[in-house]
């Protein structure tokens, strides 16, 4: 993905100096981020999320600079939500929908205090609705790449796909999705609420889509290999793909974030069209979804 050049955005908070630094493997938080996956991997209710991973021990390093790698990795970040600023102010103004109001993303490491609760590297990116920030541990880029496998560099649209599918969250939240899809959850029983959550997850890979689609419009940054990438990355997060990773099998009443088919079926509908108006997936029937 091309955005050499770009501005970066200034709404961007650096916590790192402020963070625990937070070393993430495979046993211990590395755990926690597989199966966190299954119920949060990019956004949604994050709050119990928030609690196991508040709970566990975690493993620290003090006072590490950041590496060469990780200063880039934050050069692309504030460029990609700079792009998603620049995408959806025209997109709302397109549309009639009013002014954007941009959220903030927070980088950190290791662990930083939010609206809603301790976030902490082991839940991976999320965004909260509580203060409208996007929250992100830029160590989470290796885990995509050593965990999961997710092809890309660290220019990649897979990469900015995680930032993108934040922000959708946040464009929810300011349509009103995201707090009446909340209160149907919390009325309902579990199994009801984890369908909620997939609707939510998969319109905000929609919006991802979206941001995408204009992405490549008004800059021509994106090529085909980008876009087998994200396919890829959206495929890698998919509710059955991560518990037949984590547990062998996969269980259909506890997801919370889609399919793998329905991940990418959402993300590519988004780019394909750039049309706000087809973010239908609560409208969808369990067949059609």
């Amino acid at each position: 993905m091309e955005l050499e050049g770009r501005r970066e955005s200034t709404n961007v908070e650096d916590r790192r100096s402020m963070g625990t630094g937070t070393k993430v493997g495979l046993g211990g938080i590395g755990g926690l981020i597989i199966a966190g996956l299954i119920t949060l991997l990019m956004g949604g209710n994050i709050g119990d999320v928030l609690q196991q991973a508040g709970g566990m021990a975690i493993q620290t390093e003090s006072g590490q600079a950041a590496s060469p790698e990780q200063e880039e990795l934050a050069v692309f970040a504030s460029r990609v939500i700079a792009s998603t600023e620049d995408v959806w102010t025209q997109i709302f103004k397109e549309y009639g929908i009013g002014q954007y109001p941009a959220p903030t993303m927070v980088l950190y490491t290791g662990r930083t205090q939010t609206a809603c609760g301790t976030g902490t590297a082991a839940v991976g990116p999320f965004y909260c609705s509580g203060d409208q920030k996007v929250y992100l541990d830029l160590s989470f880029f290796q885990t995509m790449d050593q965990q999961l496998g997710v092809k890309g560099d660290n220019s990649s649209l897979a990469k900015a796909y995680v930032i993108a599918h934040e922000v959708g969250h946040h464009i929810e939240y300011l349509l009103g999705t995201l707090e009446k899809a909340h209160q149907r959850m919390q009325a309902t029983n579990q199994t009801t609420a984890n369908k909620y959550s997939v609707r939510l997850e998969l319109m905000a890979d929609f919006y991802a889509g979206v941001w995408a689609h204009y992405e490549d419009k008004y800059f021509n940054s994106i090529d085909d290999q980008d876009l087998m990438e994200a396919i890829d990355c959206a495929q890698k997060i998919g509710d059955d793909y991560l518990q037949k990773r984590s547990q062998g099998y996969a269980s259909p009443e506890s997801f919370t974030h889609g399919t793998s088919a329905q991940r990418m079926k959402w993300f590519k509908l988004g780019y394909q069209t750039g049309d706000v108006r087809r973010a239908t997936t609560f409208q969808e029937s369990d067949a059609t979804l």
